[in-house]
């Protein structure tokens, strides 16, 4: 892919709102935020404006300093920022930091077809990214989709990722291969199915406990949890962050700290459905509302999206255009 340089252009505003859903300048899903000192950053697929079934022809990214005001800073990536893989398939992703690099992995299919994960470097949230590898990182299975990073308190970064059953690897400093000591061949696959688990895992830590959320049980999906004490498992069901609704067929969580409070992004297809089209369309819209914890460390069950309380008022957005 080309890099980019960008330019803030005022003249042509778009608006993000703190009630649902938060971006209006293009239709986005598998929100995936991070945080950097004093912002976050929302990467999200991109679903294409004539998207009938899953058309998703690149990774978008948006930015905020206080969950209020975002900037657009329009697409970070594309599946041609590989060689190896195929147009319009900018399925799930997660994008960390270490050691001054932000690596992004990403789900995409390969020319032949079949789901893989690759990743992508760059020195800043915004890029712009290359491909390390050549080719992609996990490609082994079926369900090799929605990829997760966890880095652990000593150092250990795991990656998980999977649909219908949870996959874990172990990954190396590098941060671009995987120790081929762990599991078989690499790779550890959790057998016993977490109840409810469908895919979309999202992995984080707090006060010693790990939590994965995931895209609960299709169709309708919701935000199911599970907690534990290890970041290899056993993995214990939690219940739900938020219920199946039939107002929506899919979901897909993201769950960051921020200035000390906890929040769930995910999606719905409110903005489509306002465009008054009655055929179902693969064309979302990322969500976020705050999330809270009660004093046992279980998290507090949040209503369907349009029912969650709103972070703020809508505001405009600075789209970051590029020339």
């Amino acid at each position: 892919m080309k890099t980019k340089l960008f330019t803030l252009c005022a003249s042509l505003p778009l608006f993000a709102s703190a009630v649902q859903p938060i971006f209006d300048d293009a239709y986005t899903a598998d929100p995936a935020p991070l945080v950097v000192g004093d912002t976050v950053y929302c990467f999200a697929g991109h679903d294409a404006d004539d998207a009938t079934g899953f058309k998703m022809p690149d990774w978008r990214l948006y930015s905020s300093k206080d969950m209020k005001h975002w900037k657009a800073h329009g697409p970070v990536a594309t599946p041609e920022s590989f060689t190896w893989a195929k147009p319009n398939t900018c399925w799930a992703a997660q994008c960390v930091e270490r050691d001054g690099k932000f690596y992004f992995y990403v789900t995409t299919d390969k020319k032949d077809g079949h789901m893989a994960i690759g990743v992508l470097v760059a020195d800043r949230p915004e890029g712009p990214y290359r491909d390390p590898l050549g080719g992609p990182l996990i490609h082994h299975c079926p369900g090799d989709i929605d990829p997760t990073v966890l880095i652990d308190d000593d150092g250990q970064a795991y990656l998980y990722w999977g649909n219908p059953l949870l996959h874990t690897a172990k990954l190396n400093r590098d941060m671009i291969s995987i120790d081929k000591s762990f599991g078989t061949n690499g790779v550890h696959v959790v057998e016993k199915r977490i109840k409810d688990y469908q895919e979309g895992p999202w992995i984080w830590k707090r006060n010693g406990i790990y939590y994965m959320a995931f895209a609960s049980t299709c169709c309708p999906e919701g935000i199911g949890y599970a907690t534990s004490k290890s970041p290899l498992g056993p993995w214990e069901y939690r219940g739900h962050i938020m219920d199946h609704d039939r107002r929506s067929s899919g979901n897909h969580p993201g769950i960051i700290e921020f200035k000390g409070k906890w929040y769930c992004f995910g999606f719905n297809y409110e903005r489509y459905k306002k465009t008054g089209e009655t055929k179902h369309c693969e064309r979302r819209s990322v969500c976020v509302a705050e999330m809270k914890y009660n004093p046992d460390g279980t998290i507090v069950q949040m209503p369907w999206w349009a029912e969650c309380p709103e972070i703020d008022g809508r505001e405009p957005v600075i789209e970051i255009k590029a020339f």
